[in-house]
């Protein structure tokens, strides 16, 4: 248990930072699985416009430090590619 009060402040603050990034990664996935579900109904300008909607979510739980940038890349990239790859189908 902490002992002083900056480490219980500390204890606190992860808590709250905790909360915060669990949402943050929760609101990603949601947008990432809109863009999937359009991906999976075939409709190549609604799984674009779900993947335009879900960019910024991805990108902002990158600059917060929830995942790393080379994960939100990858995911982009490949849903993408899926969404490109609907035309030719």
């Amino acid at each position: 248990m902490a002992n002083n009060a900056s480490a219980r402040k500390r204890i606190r603050q992860i808590a709250v930072r905790t909360v915060r990034n669990a949402a943050r990664k929760s609101r990603m996935r949601t947008f990432i699985k809109k863009v999937e579900t359009a991906i999976a109904s075939g409709d190549k300008a609604q799984a674009a416009e779900a993947l335009r909607l879900a960019q910024p979510e991805m990108q902002r739980a990158k600059t917060k430090g929830v995942i790393h940038l080379n994960t939100v890349a990858r995911k982009i990239s490949r849903l993408s590619a899926r969404i490109k790859s609907l035309a030719s189908a």
